[in-house]
């Protein structure tokens, strides 16, 4: 079962879910904001496996696996039945497995900044990111100084202290939470999946995205494949791959229209 938590307390069943190297916290600002502005909704934010505190990667983990694994987390935690999906990024493309996976469990699909083909690596953020994540010691005496190392080799401070919330004492220093070179395998096979199965099939489960403008992740032929598809795509024109924290009330807006 994946470490998750709980936002909001009515009966409209929701899973929201992250992006690569990050946590079920990413979402939690506007998992408040969506449960604040819709009573009814009740949201489960799991850590992904493999991140956060959730369980280790298994060597065959793919988006298939981890979408059972959030299946899984879905029954323990009393969520029943069909609930509404959405994901940022990873967790757009693990929401769209599961709708290939687990049909019964999926009313409906919300993708954040993400299209259902692979990805190609010149195009991925999260493996710039990870590359330079691999090149920083495995502990440091500080946070402090690792933070320095992630600023050092290129990160933004804002990215750099994102990445630190994967930090765990270690004695008397710190170490990452995560197994980088499992996450470096993962990566390379989810990006290559390929989802559009779960878009283009005869009859699939509600679907739309939300992409950002300064974005290059849903490329405009693939925005017309979806359209084309029955998923319609929003814009947000100055929003980056984060659109939930570049525009959190636009997105929030999003969510909530009928």
């Amino acid at each position: 079962m994946l470490e998750s938590f709980q936002v909001g307390t009515g009966d409209v069943l929701t899973v929201m879910l992250h992006g690569f190297l990050g946590t079920g916290r990413n979402l939690r600002s506007l998992a408040v904001a969506w449960t604040k502005a819709d009573p009814r909704r009740r949201i489960l934010l799991p850590d992904l496996t493999g991140h956060g505190t959730s369980p280790a990667l298994h060597p065959d983990s793919d988006l298939t696996t981890l979408a059972r694994d959030v299946v899984a987390t879905l029954d323990a935690q009393g969520f029943t039945g069909a609930v509404d999906w959405v994901g940022h990024s990873l967790g757009g493309r693990v929401s769209l497995a599961a709708s290939l996976e687990a049909s019964e469990r999926v009313r409906s699909v919300a993708m954040l900044d993400i299209a259902p083909g692979p990805v190609p690596l010149n195009l991925s953020d999260s493996g710039y990111v990870l590359d330079i994540l691999l090149k920083a010691p495995p502990r440091a005496d500080s946070r402090k100084a690792l933070r320095e190392n992630l600023i050092g080799n290129g990160l933004s401070e804002g990215l750099s202290d994102w990445l630190l919330m994967n930090l765990t004492p270690d004695g008397d220093g710190v170490r990452w939470r995560f197994d980088r070179d499992a996450l470096l395998q993962l990566h390379r096979r989810v990006n290559g999946q390929d989802l559009w199965p779960a878009v283009e099939r005869p009859v699939h489960p509600p679907l739309r995205c939300i992409r950002g403008g300064r974005s290059r992740y849903v490329s405009e032929e693939s925005a017309r494949r979806l359209e084309d598809a029955g998923c319609p795509v929003a814009l947000l024109p100055d929003a980056g791959h984060f659109v939930h924290v570049d525009n959190p009330q636009e997105v929030l807006a999003w969510l909530m229209a009928p």
